[in-house]
């Protein structure tokens, strides 16, 4: 008995070792090119211009890089200071759109419902790439070609159609009854939505705001072709920039600098709620 004991404790114990070695590894896999990112920032620009291994700075570490890029036209601050707007009304307006909507489409009926949803839902499938010459033409008869309005507007149209469905499976998962007992207790329809049903599909509107953060914050395409006056560059458009550098060279150190910039808001925010994303990407798989 001793000995089948002992046996099933062994097997336990290189089964949890043999769980977290690989866990381990997976880890250090995906956080390489972020460490080797951030060491890269902090060579010498000379250094930094050398072949990458060893990856550390070998001469000390330096901030060089850093100056360098906040010295590269206009400096760092606008470029930032114009994706920390982008950015933010880009999530302030996906969440608010995407849960009036989804909160209608889930508990309220309306004819033609279904298809309206299918065709918000069916945008998907456009790749963006092959209508940015008309949203191009629409902003400049708006005359809100090359402004961050026309900028944010963009993202939040792109935005929309997964914020809608991911915000409609959420609301579908709140039982109904729930919804019933708040209207016996005398709860409108903006009462309870603000009031009972926000706090339960929170997970859900986490994961809208995180996806659009990163869209945001992330994209490139669309800033570099609507916007022109450099003054209102966002940072990925300004990292092209400065790839390009004097007579075509490219300045290694403050592109890995820049990186490192761009990747810090990005890291923290889904440190702090991964917890709610996960829970909100499940919302609705389960009746």
């Amino acid at each position: 008995m001793k000995t089948l004991v002992a046996a099933t404790e062994r097997r336990s114990l290189i089964s949890f070792a043999g769980n977290h070695a690989i866990g381990v590894f997976i880890a250090a896999v995906f956080a390489a090119p972020i460490v080797w990112t951030v060491l890269s920032s902090l060579k010498s620009p000379m250094e930094a211009r050398q072949p990458p291994l060893p990856p550390w700075p070998s001469t000390g570490l330096s901030l060089e890089n850093y100056s360098a890029l906040n010295g590269f036209g206009n400096g760092l601050a606008q470029p930032a200071l114009n994706s920390i707007y982008v950015t933010g009304m880009t999530v302030l307006l996906s969440v608010l759109i995407s849960v009036l909507a989804g909160y209608g489409f889930s508990r309220f009926r309306f004819p033609f419902k279904n298809l309206l949803f299918m065709m918000i839902l069916s945008t998907i499938m456009i790749p963006f790439q092959s209508i940015l010459t008309p949203i191009f033409l629409i902003l400049t008869k708006l005359g809100l070609h090359n402004t961050l309005t026309g900028l944010v507007g963009v993202y939040v149209t792109l935005q929309l159609p997964f914020s809608i469905f991911m915000m409609r499976n959420a609301f579908d998962a709140v039982p109904r009854e729930i919804e019933e007992a708040a209207r016996m207790d005398g709860a409108n329809d903006v009462s309870l939505l603000i009031r009972v049903m926000l706090p339960l599909v929170w997970p859900g509107i986490v994961t809208i705001a995180l996806f659009a953060f990163l869209g945001a914050w992330n994209e490139f395409l669309a800033a570099l072709v609507l916007m022109t006056d450099q003054s209102k560059f966002t940072l990925p458009v300004m990292m092209t920039a400065l790839q390009s550098g004097r007579f075509g060279a490219i300045d290694w150190g403050a592109v890995q600098a820049g990186v490192t910039v761009m990747m810090i808001p990005c890291l923290v925010l889904f440190l702090l709620l991964q917890r709610y994303y996960i829970r909100g990407l499940t919302a609705g798989a389960v009746k």
